[in-house]
């Protein structure tokens, strides 16, 4: 029975092509729409997440002033070595502890010579920015407390200064700095905000502050939690610290920040999944405008169909036949709507992910949901025009013209 009712849908659809094509059209817009713009916005999500885990895990940036609209403040003093000790040692839960320093340097090799970065640093800045020395090795003790001249390259500036040639064991030369190479950094690409992270020479922080900034002044310290441990606490307890050691008063804002990594990358993905959810949301409206174009077309059909549908009453079909009949073939028509939908909408978000540079990360539970949504959409608004002519008067419909 179901079998004939579908032939008899199919049948009904194919003979006027061009409009049933111009029924569907709002159907497979619609399904096109929610699908490509909620993968290309998980894709967009996942690319943050990934450009923010190159920047170290349970990882918490300490700076001087306080950043953001109207609260720039170039004015707080820098950190010191002693501050650095504090939190070292008076802080718990903390598996790295890296003071900071950064100036832009011409670094020479041979005939080349390239404008890089250079931080001044710590071991710990490699446990807490989560990167590896992939050859040679990192700093000794005698080199980080010693002042002796070391640099830890990363791939960008061993490209440019030294080509094929293994680093590691040459001299560079920055400033008037003669700089064994003892180690080469893993490539780690572009940061969040599209500066190469890869461009960047690691040297001692004494050497640094020794030989190229020519104070002792620390601009950032990076900590990272160890695994368990809140970074959120970690946060309180070294904004408790250094408010003792600056000695603000109860009530005086901070001079300093502390930001919480865990923090920044939760409200980042928040916010490109819940832009991701609004233009899902608008792309759904022209389901709906799908759903009317079928309900409207339906109607059409019944007025045409009036007389064929007083025959078959007339004959002994019963009501919830031709009811049936009528709504199937507006699930039908909503059905192939979204299966082209579907896979228009793959197609358009592999397009745009390609284009954009950003995963192209699909969402099965959105497909299937998009696939139901359109079958309930041609089931809802099917139903008022088969009811219709499921309750047309048999006489009154064989007399229609």
């Amino acid at each position: 029975m179901l079998f004939e009712t579908m032939k008899l849908a199919l049948r009904a659809i194919s003979r006027n092509m061009l409009r049933s094509f111009l029924t569907v059209l709002g159907i497979v817009i619609g399904v096109a729409a929610v699908i490509a713009m909620v993968t290309i916005g998980n894709g967009t999500t996942a690319q943050v997440s990934a450009e923010l885990s190159k920047l170290g895990t349970n990882m918490l940036f300490v700076r001087p002033g306080q950043f953001g609209p109207g609260r720039v403040s170039s004015s707080a003093k820098s950190f010191t070595d002693r501050d650095v000790e504090a939190i070292h040692s008076q802080i718990s839960g903390l598996r790295a502890v890296a003071p900071t320093n950064r100036s832009s340097a011409m670094a020479i090799y041979g005939g080349q010579n390239h404008s890089t970065s250079i931080i001044g640093t710590n071991n710990d800045y490699f446990i807490a920015q989560d990167w590896d020395v992939v050859a040679g090795r990192e700093f000794l003790p005698g080199e980080e407390r010693g002042g002796q001249a070391a640099c830890i390259i990363g791939q960008t500036v061993k490209k440019e200064l030294f080509g094929a040639v293994d680093p590691v064991g040459q001299q560079v030369r920055i400033g008037s700095i003669s700089c064994p190479v003892v180690g080469l950094l893993a490539a780690k690409g572009e940061s969040g905000i599209g500066s190469d992270q890869d461009d960047a020479i690691i040297m001692p922080l004494t050497v640094f502050q020794r030989r190229i900034s020519g104070s002792t002044d620390i601009s950032t310290i990076s900590l990272s939690a160890m695994d368990g441990v809140s970074t959120s606490k970690v946060q309180s307890d070294v904004e408790n610290l250094l408010r003792e050691r600056r000695k603000i008063l109860p009530g005086r804002e901070d001079d300093f920040s502390v930001n919480d990594m865990t923090q920044m990358a939760a409200a980042m993905t928040g916010t490109t999944t819940l832009l991701t959810g609004l233009l899902g949301a608008v792309a759904a409206v022209s389901l709906l405008v799908g759903g009317i174009g079928i309900m409207n077309i339906m109607l059409v059909s019944v007025t045409e169909r009036t007389r064929e549908i007083g025959i078959r009453l007339a004959i002994g079909a019963l009501e919830k036949q031709v009811l049936t009949q009528f709504l199937v073939e507006a699930v039908t028509l909503s059905l192939l709507g979204g299966v082209t939908g579907i896979l228009l909408g793959l197609g358009l978000a592999w397009l745009g992910t390609s284009l954009m540079g950003v995963p192209f990360v699909t969402s099965p539970a959105i497909i299937v949901v998009a696939f139901v949504f359109s079958a309930a959409i041609g089931m809802l608004f099917g139903y008022f025009p088969a009811r219709r002519a499921a309750q047309l008067n048999p006489i009154e419909a064989l007399r229609h013209e």
